[in-house]
């Protein structure tokens, strides 16, 4: 398993943000992580990308211990915030060429060419980041989170923004990408999950609800539709 979480849980003051939680990923498959505002979904993410420590229960990725192997953590993952934060300034292939030399990126004219390819950022790649559209920006973010081929993708809300156009050609990558990786995706557009998800993981008040195949979870509800899952679940 690349992902594994045990008792997990983060406590703020007397607020338990997640509580005892427990699951896994592994590459192959993408998990789609849901649950209302507020439920636990970005804490989870941010103990796991070492942004912040959780209060207790451990988060192992590809076999490092979020909290005792952070550095080597990160070198496995890449990350696209709900909060895409990006230089302005700098022109698209000035901010993917920082990037890749953050993670010394052998031959990384190769590789961010790849990539502008990848995330269909061609046509804009001579604009400076600040004039992009929010889609294509978001298109930069995503390029920026799997440069170094990391073998772990957690993308929060990745295809916000996107034009309908747009939304076919990243969730056709996302699904790409699952076939070898282990993708975590946080959404809350239900046909994303239908589209993309092989996994769901449905968290509410900082413990898990639901944790299925996509499949199973229609059998287990009488074939109900995923927002209908979703609100009886979490209501």
């Amino acid at each position: 398993m690349s992902i594994q979480v045990q008792n997990l849980s983060k406590t703020y003051g007397t607020q338990k943000a997640i509580d005892a939680i427990s699951f896994s990923a592994e590459p192959g498959k993408v998990l789609g992580f849901l649950g209302p505002n507020g439920a636990g979904k970005s804490t989870t993410m941010k103990i796991l990308t070492c942004f912040i420590p959780q209060t207790s229960g451990t988060a192992t990725v590809n076999g490092f211990d979020t909290v005792k192997e952070a550095l080597q953590v990160r070198q496995q993952i890449g990350y696209l915030p709900e909060s895409n934060a990006l230089y302005p300034d700098l022109y698209i292939k000035e901010a993917l060429t920082f990037i890749a030399s953050v993670h010394k990126i052998h031959h990384p004219e190769k590789r961010i060419a790849e990539v502008i390819e990848e995330t269909g950022l061609g046509p804009e790649q001579q604009k400076k980041i600040g004039q992009l559209s929010k889609g294509y920006k978001q298109r930069v973010g995503l390029a920026q989170a799997i440069l170094h081929n990391p073998q772990v993708l957690i993308l929060d809300e990745p295809t916000s923004g996107l034009d309908p156009n747009q939304l076919i050609g990243i969730r056709a990558l996302i699904k790409e990408l699952g076939k070898t990786k282990t993708v975590i995706l946080s959404t809350h557009i239900m046909q994303e999950v239908e589209a993309v998800c092989d996994q769901v993981i449905i968290i509410n008040k900082g413990k898990i609800v639901a944790n299925e195949t996509l499949a199973q979870l229609h059998q287990q509800h009488q074939n109900q539709s995923l927002e209908q899952i979703f609100i009886k679940l979490t209501h």
